[in-house]
């Protein structure tokens, strides 16, 4: 970073001096003259400010970076298979994308990002044209009227869209804006404005200075100023010129000073969070660790500053502050401690208050910090006295997470909460035993039973037993002779509304003739509520126990009807060896029913239902359209979408270990029932086993007892069985089979 400064310092440097040597502008072309009338000594104070301005902010950065080399290593190299996604990923970021998923807020932003880049440009091409030789130089005639054309309109962009953010922020002060506003944002806004409004005016005095000469016409917005000041007397005219120059020079002074030190500084770190997003593990694979029984770390998760990973700790210094995570988190909405958004800027803050002070350490030993600006402005009360994230954040607001990772697929820069939510989590469990009396007993059931619920792990395959058919199961011990392995879960072997989708699904199976056996009482649980809630030690007893049992059958495929089962054998197996074709029922299903394998002659639910994502079906594997597919190939049936679907779908509430731990406030279950419920839906269709739970247990408390809630597959074998309750088609209804994917 200091290195990039002196180049750029010098550049500046070097156009100074060269422009003090360039022969004024032949002033019989159509063109302007660099700095007209403005003297030779306000011209070396600004080129001397700039310059000394530029090393600043490349010092400044340089303390930032310093910071993000204090985290873990994180690999995020650019390679012949990433770098078309890594492309995409900035492209889609700096064209406003991301940004324009909240179309008012994304328009307001394009109109201040992409007039900034033109107005960039257009002083850059000025400056370039000034340097020139007089024979050389392009910016006159019909070049020269496009090029005030196109400043003038960038401009007058530009304000606008300023103006939009400030009446956004000042006046329509949207919650997530609220909360947050600070004194940086009034300068940060304010100084643009000045740039823009300033940039205008003086165009227009100076083109009154000149006589309003007619090629200025297409500088449009400047020639229609420059009446006000035709009248105006030279020698007053050239001071007005002169002081507004002043203050548009001194705003921009104002504006580099602020970019390094205020949130500002996102300009340039978040295209380069945007272009490292892509990375080696998959999207909802929690961070690899060693084995716990074999490894010399004396420490685990996330408590100091160094625990994070360097790309997390740039993650704090890209985020825009805006609070989109915060409007989207299902348990800051339902009245819970945690704010996505304040995880981010409380490990920014540590980290900018722990700032090493160059290996400088004090009588006692201990190194001491040198502070630099936060990632935002905080209360001065608020004192920062050690190198730990828990200074800041409470373990309430950690436990509270879902992690439904609504928060990262929202965010417009691709800055990673979850991970970092996970990470302290697992200190808190690890290191501190520090997680709520529930989750303790949730550990306990899980090393002793093998499974959450805490229930004899020798009763899993007795939900078999009301299917007339019989149900294969595999020896663990021998090869595998089926095609898949059906991994029922744990809330489908035990949960007794869940025990109904296993059967559901087993018949499906049976009835497209689909080759498969069960583990019953051989089968434990995936760890997945052990790792979310940071009990990595438990996850990697149960997982690696699985994966040797996997390697003695010689599993290949496995069809799992939970989606957390499916994230953790797709996703996360892998990283201790176990690599298997995973499939989701819902995809297994859709398959069956294009092929006609599983024969859908006269099937029909005449009735209105809308379908729930789960969270670690949808934004963690990013499948949204399988499970509408398997209920839109059904007769009759009308589907719905709630407000919230697709990536935007609200949470049920039971992700992240939260299904065994106490809810407070409003319960995030009831808030997502009551909006199906408003849909007007007769059915809620789920493709996870909590999903159901928190579903059913929600339309109950929201006295809906009508609505009937119940796993896809339940639905579906209940119309191939022609026992579904009659119900007359809505007037109007939409196509099923034109079901849309709603993922993106």
């Amino acid at each position: 970073m200091l290195v990039l400064a002196v180049l750029i310092a010098a550049v500046v440097a070097a156009s100074g001096i060269l422009g003090a040597l360039v022969l004024p502008d032949d002033r019989s072309h159509q063109t302007r003259q660099v700095f007209s009338g403005i003297p030779h000594a306000y011209r070396a104070i600004f080129y001397a400010v700039t310059v000394a301005l530029v090393l600043a902010v490349g010092y400044l950065f340089s303390q930032r970076v310093e910071n993000w080399e204090r985290g873990q290593p994180d690999r995020r190299t650019t390679t012949a298979a990433n770098r078309s996604r890594r492309i995409a990923d900035l492209r889609r970021g700096l064209t406003m994308q991301t940004l324009l998923r909240d179309p008012a807020a994304g328009v307001m932003h394009s109109l201040i990002y992409f007039p900034f880049l033109v107005l960039f440009a257009i002083t850059t091409v000025l400056e370039i044209d000034h340097l020139m030789p007089s024979g050389a130089k392009f910016l006159h005639g019909g070049v020269y009227e496009g090029f005030k054309f196109v400043g003038d309109t960038a401009g007058v962009l530009f304000v606008i869209g300023i103006g939009w953010a400030i009446v956004r922020r000042y006046i329509q002060r949207p919650y997530r804006l609220r909360i947050k506003t600070r004194p940086e944002d009034a300068v940060i806004l304010g100084t643009f404005l000045v740039i823009g409004v300033t940039g205008l005016v003086v165009q227009a005095v100076r083109i009154a200075q000149e006589g309003q000469p007619h090629f200025e016409r297409w500088g449009y917005i400047g020639y229609g100023l420059s009446s006000v000041f035709s009248g105006i007397g030279g020698g007053t005219l050239n001071t007005i010129h002169e002081v507004l120059w002043g203050v548009h020079v001194g705003a921009f002074f104002v504006f580099l000073i602020v970019l390094p030190s205020t949130k500002l500084r996102h300009m340039i770190t978040s295209p380069v969070n945007m272009y490292l997003r892509d990375r080696e593990r998959p999207k909802g694979a929690m961070k690899a660790l060693p084995n716990l029984t074999e490894t010399e770390l004396e420490s685990f998760g996330a408590n100091a500053i160094e625990d994070f990973t360097w790309k997390q700790l740039l993650d704090t210094d890209s985020c825009t502050i805006c609070g989109r995570c915060t409007s989207v988190c299902p348990a800051h909405a339902t009245g819970k401690p945690l704010d996505p958004r304040e995880i981010v800027t409380k490990i920014g803050n540590v980290m900018a208050a722990t700032h090493p002070a160059g290996g400088v350490v004090g009588p006692d030993g201990a190194a001491l910090f040198d502070p630099i600006s936060p990632t935002i402005g905080q209360d001065p009360d608020l004192t920062i006295s050690a190198d730990s994230v828990f200074e800041r954040i409470s373990a309430e607001e950690v436990w509270s997470c879902t992690s439904c990772k609504a928060c990262d697929e929202i965010c417009p820069v691709n800055i990673e909460i979850l991970d970092k939510i996970l990470d302290m989590r697992r200190y808190l469990s690890l290191m501190e035993s520090n997680f709520p009396a529930s989750l303790g007993n949730m550990y306990r059931s899980m090393e002793n039973q093998e499974n959450p619920w805490g229930l004899s792990n020798g009763d899993r395959g007795q939900w078999a037993e009301g299917i007339p058919e019989e149900v294969a199961i595999a020896d663990p011990s021998s090869p595998l002779d089926h095609e898949y392995l059906y991994w029922v879960g744990c809330a489908g072997s035990f949960d007794d509304k869940n025990k109904k989708v296993s059967q559901a699904v087993a018949k499906l199976l049976l009835r497209a003739g689909v080759d498969f056996a069960i583990l019953g009482p051989s089968e434990r649980c995936t760890g997945d509520p052990a790792r979310r809630s940071g009990n990595e030690y438990l996850f990697q007893m149960l997982a690696m126990q699985n994966v040797e049992m996997f390697s003695a059958m010689e599993v290949k495929k496995i069809v799992v009807q939970c989606p957390h089962c499916f994230n953790t054998l797709s996703n996360e197996y892998p990283q201790l060896g176990g690599n298997y074709e995973v499939i989701h029922h819902s995809m297994l299903l859709e398959q069956l029913i294009a092929s006609g394998q599983l024969d859908l002659g006269g099937a029909s639910l005449p009735e209105r239902v809308v379908y729930h994502d789960s969270c670690y079906l949808g934004r963690h594997n990013d499948i949204y359209g399988a499970p509408r597919k398997v209920l839109g190939a059904l007769g009759g049936i009308q589907i719905l979408e709630a407000p919230r679907s697709g990536t935007k779908s609200m949470c049920c509430g039971a992700g992240g270990a939260r299904m065994w731990m106490e809810e407070s406030a409003k319960k995030i279950n009831i808030e997502r029932s009551q909006e199906l419920i408003a849909t007007g839906a007769e059915r809620i269709a789920t493709a996870c086993p909590f999903c159901y739970i928190m579903l059913d247990d929600g339309t109950k408390a929201n006295k809906a007892e009508d609505v009937k809630v119940a796993d896809i597959s339940m639905h579906l074998l209940e119309a191939i069985e022609g026992t579904a309750r009659p119900a007359p088609a809505a007037a109007g209804a939409s196509d099923p089979s034109a079901a849309s994917d709603p993922g993106d």
